[in-house]
């Protein structure tokens, strides 16, 4: 599996999905970014798009509404956040990285497992 490379953009998107733990409208995405992002509401109506186009997002209509949701895990999402830090501007190894999540409430223990198990993944694929 190959980790996504998220932008700012869209990793602020997804944050607000995983924190919501389900699905959005377009609305309340753009309610939960707006004063983070300072983004007008087509600014994150076209982000979402682009997001599902790439396959970060779920979109799907109900009740003429359109709702997303994540299709990738917060581990996974900041697996590649992750090795980008440690490889790119640590110039280390991601470990010492993963385990200050661990020392955090940022990620749950399973999280945490998930993101370590990803990494590994990628260095051995």
């Amino acid at each position: 599996m190959s980790l996504p490379e998220l932008t700012r953009s869209e990793l602020a998107v997804l944050k607000a999905l995983w924190d919501a733990g389900g699905e959005l409208s377009a609305r309340e995405v753009h309610e939960a970014i707006e004063a983070a992002t300072g983004w007008a509401y087509s600014t994150t109506r076209t982000n979402l798009d682009r997001m599902a186009a790439k396959g970060l997002v779920e979109k799907w209509s109900s009740h003429g509404i359109y709702l997303f949701t994540s299709r990738i895990s917060r581990a996974a999402g900041l697996a590649g956040v992750v090795r980008e830090l440690a490889e790119r501007i640590l110039e280390t190894d991601y470990a010492p990285v993963v385990s200050l999540f661990a020392d955090s409430k940022a990620l749950s223990a399973e999280e945490v497992e998930e993101l370590e198990r990803l990494l590994e993944e990628e260095a051995e694929g």
